[in-house]
């Protein structure tokens, strides 16, 4: 789930014996601000493209990310689509791309260039979609150079000030968000109008959920209780959370730009949100300390693969796109991606020089390893999205309960879950 950011669509070409060899233009959208990790390590991969592919004309286009996310049926099912382009992974977006039949399979391109062995089990996930557009199976529809995850920021300065400690437990962490109010500051940052919300509900769901719950609700392996234990305790929480002062009833209202901007700020001492923000707060932070640790107490987090390249059907250079894709995975990119502030999915540890950017890595490997990927919220059903933004706008303004919230994001879901079939 990255921050909204402009969309740049630029490109390379070259040659090769497969489809669209003959090409003399790449079309490529992505939609990461340039200050970003993925960014940074993106325009240097187009640059490496035009080097290794001469003789070709660079198309430059700018689209919004709110376009994409809205419009993507309709541009990739039209003779304007990209050649290769970043799209958004998961059930809602890139699975119900793959079963319109608007993705290229990428198994066989995958398995011969080696990009199926950089990723491992939990990352492959969000890269595999049957028959039926839902993920962790079939065949190949997407890519990833780099992952991410949800975590926590923190203002260490403002910990210092009211002699707080790193907290390890929820426990711990409902005590150093008291002691902020005590003191009449506002706790968390926190974006209602968009993603980062629904995000903190689900990870106080994740709290009281399991592996074997986190495949029920996101692969549908099992119906789900929207009213079991794990979701209740996560709307209830919330909105205790909201009751207690720890989240601002005006940040209903809020968009995640202007929530990492008000903690950039040092408005709020802390933020719950994604890895995606960690090479631009490393850039322009300038007035305090700061450092991050994983949900306390959690085993399981939000977070997945990044999103994914993936190469329209209707692509008229599709040997160009996957030369593009295979230099995002080289060593010099992922180096880049890691040292600035991004989590790639297949870099030398060793290359990784910048001690910052060390402990985001060796926090996502500490995830990774314990299987912890939970994914995000919104994935199992298209348009379930702005189901979640809604739910938890209602929790945070007062003008809905936990248990309506909970009927109301049940309804998609179980409807989307009939018209499959399950």
């Amino acid at each position: 789930m990255a921050a909204s950011l402009a969309l740049t669509a630029c490109g390379g070409g070259g040659s090769d014996s497969e489809e669209g060899a003959d090409a003399k233009t790449l079309t490529l959208w992505h939609y990461e601000g340039p200050n970003s990790a993925m960014g940074i390590a993106w325009n240097k991969a187009i640059e490496d493209f035009k080097a290794s592919h001469p003789g070709v004309e660079v198309k430059f286009e700018e689209k919004g990310f709110e376009q994409i996310q809205q419009n993507a049926q309709m541009i990739l099912n039209s003779d304007s689509a990209p050649d290769i382009m970043e799209y958004n992974k998961g059930n809602a977006t890139s699975g119900l791309l793959s079963k319109q039949g608007l993705l290229t399979d990428l198994t066989e391109e995958a398995s011969k260039r080696g990009w199926d062995k950089a990723l491992n089990t939990g990352l492959a996930t969000t890269t595999k979609y049957d028959e039926d557009g839902i993920m962790g199976s079939g065949k190949t529809y997407g890519i990833p150079n780099y992952a991410e995850y949800v975590e926590v920021y923190y203002n260490k300065d403002l910990f210092k000030k009211y002699n707080l400690q790193v907290p390890t437990t929820l426990d711990e962490f409902t005590k150093v968000m008291d002691t902020f109010v005590q003191n009449k500051v506002t706790p968390l940052a926190v974006g209602g109008a968009e993603y980062p919300a629904q995000q903190i509900l689900y990870s106080l769901a994740l709290s009281k959920a399991d592996r074997a719950w986190v495949d029920d609700y996101q692969l549908y392996k099992n119906k789900v209780d929207f009213k079991g234990p794990q979701l209740k305790y996560g709307a209830d929480t919330f909105k205790q959370w909201v009751d207690k002062g720890y989240i601002a009833k005006n940040s209903a209202g809020i968009k995640a730009e202007d929530m990492g901007v008000s903690f950039t700020q040092g408005k709020f001492p802390i933020m719950i949100s994604g890895s995606w923000w960690y090479g631009r707060f490393v850039n322009e932070i300038k007035n305090f300390e700061w450092g991050t640790f994983l949900f306390p107490g959690n085993k399981l987090h939000p977070g997945s693969s990044g999103n994914l390249w993936v190469v329209p059907e209707k692509s008229k250079a599709k040997a160009l796109a996957y030369d593009f894709i295979d230099i995002t995975m080289k060593p010099e990119i992922q180096a880049l991606l890691g040292n600035n502030g991004g989590v790639p999915v297949a870099a030398d540890a060793a290359a990784i020089t910048d001690a910052k950017n060390k402990e985001l890595i060796e926090n996502f490997n500490k995830i990774s390893s314990e299987d912890g990927l939970a994914f995000y919220p919104d994935w199992p059903a298209p348009g379930y999205y702005d189901v979640l933004v809604a739910g938890v706008q209602g929790l945070i303004n007062g003008s809905k309960t936990p248990d309506q919230v909970l009927t109301e994001i049940a309804k998609p879901y179980d409807e989307n879950l009939a018209d499959l079939g399950k």
